[in-house]
């Protein structure tokens, strides 16, 4: 059956940069990339080794620039919905094993995951975080190159630049905790800040030699997702993370679009391109050049499996290749860095693996956890989110069985439904002589029809927050959303009071407007009928999921109609209220109704009619508002905080002024193997995290409905820091 195109493509009309693409014909991206400047010292090598880390410090010296515009052309085919890349001949992705050849990264171990910055709370052995950052390190970075809990790479590079002639093994050990800082906080992990190094990572390298033991590739992968599917955006431009990676998978993979004159294969794979630099003229007229090249596009001109040539096999390091890594390639399982959490959608890209693709699956919708990652105080995220970690700690139970052919590709089946739903072509139509007619190639036939995977049933988590908040009533924000109904009563009780007295900042409301063709209360001005107060809405009416129509302005949402509010919300989920009245068992809001005539006028079949034909018309006037490019941005959607925490002081004591002051803090006892869950009575403190891509977490994931378990081998994080 497939995906539903209005599933498949549900952000176009709100966020996606596709939705607006010929408002916005040369949008181009900025990349935040920084080479570190800390020299690979041969004192360091055995403890990347260790870490296995030491390839990726070797493609630092091999440094190249990004394409920009390139890059962007790819950007629009970036689909959140199914973290894919949307291109003429079907779909394709960047994947673990894509991770493992271009950065020679391992993928087997346990998740990148824990706490940020309360290691004294959470990690049993734990320091308050600056005096832990002095322990490690020898030294506390002055008062002005600390932001938050986040340290300036110059700073880094300074102080720890140049490891000392003749120096001890423990002086080494601080200078190359301070490298693979620098080294995970600007070739893999970087935030759009591009120079700040976050202090996150002070319980891994305070065990250099376990931290071989992570799936460091998973890692990167999840955070290059999530800066994927934000750059998406149609309001963002910034792009951050693992940008090597990005470069030379398209590189690998499309041979038309590669530069000539990189023929050298040397490992990790993303070195081919040492030294490329495409300059930074014209990137306007460029991202259109790109995205021509893209939508004409032959199904040959993509290679489907570019590691299995010769060439190819005689450099790779052999550790790659171990089984325990490689059957990881075709794991259907959510990927973790930290907070964040991305799905790592095998089943939709069968080929790059040596598969037929048959029609997918409906792509898995996370929307709630994509908006997820870090921000609202710290916390053990393991058990956050204990149902998503148990997916990694089990992932050897989602390796995808499938057949292997020797012509991988699309079958028959997918090309005849994609040419129908699939968005294949971003260029105007008169630019492209309308390659919509291009037959289905023969060699898709040939192939077979493919079959899915056996997989897991794994159940949607899609961004419901705000309708939740909807069908809540008792709030201080719900009830001031609850006047307009008092009002409206008020002016339907006593027509004969004329103007009567005001309720609230909205006035009076006249209940028979909505029969009248008036739009609902805050939907704009009608005769007779005022604004409603935007003083926000966080419940409806009792039962009826709904409330105010129009009150998502004031969620963050923007001016358009209903439609924005239901950002990441499946069709079905749109449901109105059938039923009357909207009041609550044993209120004394029902007798008012019955004894006044109000509920044939207010809650009447009629008053219900005129309001999902206003739903309607406004649901429709959000579709053509958002394919504008004139609209003021929206505040808030999937890629995007909805609200921003305020500055908090440094909850670890703030700026490090000396390391008297942190040595006031308490520290817990004796290191130990295993880090402690604090129980859910301990308070949170607030603790914004420091990089830019952080978004708040508003209440516990239990409060909104969704069923969280304590898994088998997941909740207490016990696998770190053993």
């Amino acid at each position: 059956m497939g995906d539903d195109p209005g599933r498949l493509y549900r952000l176009d009309g709100v966020a996606h940069i596709a939705g607006v693409i010929n408002d916005e014909p040369r949008r181009c991206i900025s990349s935040v990339r920084r080479q570190q400047g800390m020299r690979l010292d041969e004192r360091y090598v055995p403890y990347l080794q260790m870490a296995g880390l030491y390839h990726l410090a070797r493609l630092n010296d091999r440094w190249f620039r990004l394409d920009e515009p390139l890059v962007s052309a790819f950007v629009e085919r970036w689909r959140p919905e199914t973290h894919t890349f949307h291109m003429p001949f079907g779909e394709c992705t960047i994947t673990l094993q894509d991770v493992a050849y271009q950065l020679g990264l391992p993928v087997d171990g346990d998740y990148v995951s824990g706490c940020l910055t309360d290691f004294h709370i959470y990690v049993e052995g734990g320091r308050p975080a600056w005096q832990w950052f002095q322990e490690l390190l020898g030294v506390l970075p002055p008062e002005n190159q600390v932001q938050k809990f986040a340290v300036n790479c110059t700073w880094f590079q300074e102080t720890f630049g140049e490891c000392p002639d003749g120096a001890d093994e423990e002086t080494v050990r601080r200078f190359a905790r301070a490298y693979i800082m620098m080294l995970l906080g600007t070739q893999l992990f970087a935030d759009k800040s591009g120079n700040r190094i976050h202090i996150r990572w002070l319980p891994y390298v305070a065990r250099l030699e376990e931290m071989g033991r992570y799936s460091w590739a998973s890692a990167a992968l999840a955070w290059m997702y999530r800066c994927m599917c934000r750059v998406a955006n149609r309001h963002v431009v910034k792009l951050a993370g693992p940008l090597q990676l990005l470069q030379s998978w398209i590189f690998w993979r499309f041979p038309t679009l590669r530069p000539s004159g990189y023929d050298e294969i040397s490992w990790p794979l993303a070195s081919r391109w040492s030294g490329y630099n495409p300059g930074i003229s014209n990137k306007g007229p460029r991202v259109q050049m790109a995205r021509m090249q893209i939508d004409l596009l032959q199904p040959r001109q993509f290679v489907w499996m570019p590691y299995s040539g010769v060439d190819v096999i005689q450099v790779v390091h052999p550790e790659v290749l171990e089984p325990r890594h490689t059957m990881l390639w075709r794991c259907r399982t959510a990927v973790i860095y930290f907070a964040v959490v991305e799905w790592h959608q095998v089943d939709r890209v069968l080929p790059q693996f040596g598969g037929v693709q048959p029609i997918p699956s409906p792509a898995l919708n996370i929307d709630f956890l994509m908006s997820k990652d870090g921000r609202g105080g710290d916390r053990w995220f393991p058990a956050q989110y204990p149902d998503w970690h148990l997916y990694w700690q089990e992932r050897a139970d989602y390796i995808l069985q499938f057949d292997i052919v020797p012509d991988p590709g699309p079958s028959h089946e997918f090309l005849t439904w994609w040419y129908q739903h699939g968005k294949r072509f971003l260029s105007p139509e008169m630019l492209l002589g309308d390659p919509r007619g291009v037959p289905i190639p023969d060699e898709a036939t040939q192939r077979g029809a493919g079959r899915l995977p056996d997989m897991d049933r794994v159940e949607d988590v899609p961004d419901r927050r705000r309708i939740e908040r909807r069908a809540r009533v008792g709030t201080r924000r719900s009830q001031r959303e609850w006047n307009w109904v008092d009002q409206a009563m008020d002016a339907g009780d006593d027509p004969v009071r004329g103007v009567g007295r005001g309720r609230g900042r909205g006035g009076r409301r006249r209940v028979g407007a909505a029969r009248h063709g008036a739009q609902m209360p805050g939907g704009g001005d009608v005769a007779g009928v005022p604004r409603a107060p935007q003083g926000g809405h966080d419940g409806g009416f009792p039962g009826a999921g709904m409330g105010d129509p129009t009150s998502h302005i004031d969620a963050g949402l923007g001016g358009g109609g209903l439609g924005d509010y239901f950002v990441g919300v499946p069709g079905d989920d749109h449901t109105l209220q059938d039923s009357t009245p909207w009041v609550s068992p044993g209120s004394m809001f029902g007798d008012l109704l019955a004894s006044d005539g109000i509920v044939h006028e207010f809650g009447g079949p009629h008053f219900l009619e005129d309001i999902r034909t206003i739903m309607q018309e406004d649901a429709a006037a959000s579709g053509r508002v958002h394919t504008t490019g004139t609209q003021a941005p929206l505040d808030v959607d999937l890629n995007e905080p909805a609200t921003v925490v305020p500055a908090h002081p440094f909850a670890m004591g703030g700026t490090p002024a000396s390391a008297q002051s942190i040595g006031s803090h308490s520290v817990a006892g004796p290191s130990s193997s295993r880090p402690v869950h604090v129980p859910p009575t301990t308070p949170r403190q607030p603790v914004p995290d420091d990089s830019d891509e952080s978004i708040e977490d508003e209440e516990p994931l239990i409060r909104r409905g969704y069923r969280t378990r304590v898994p088998r081998r997941c909740g207490t994080g016990s696998h770190l820091f053993r």
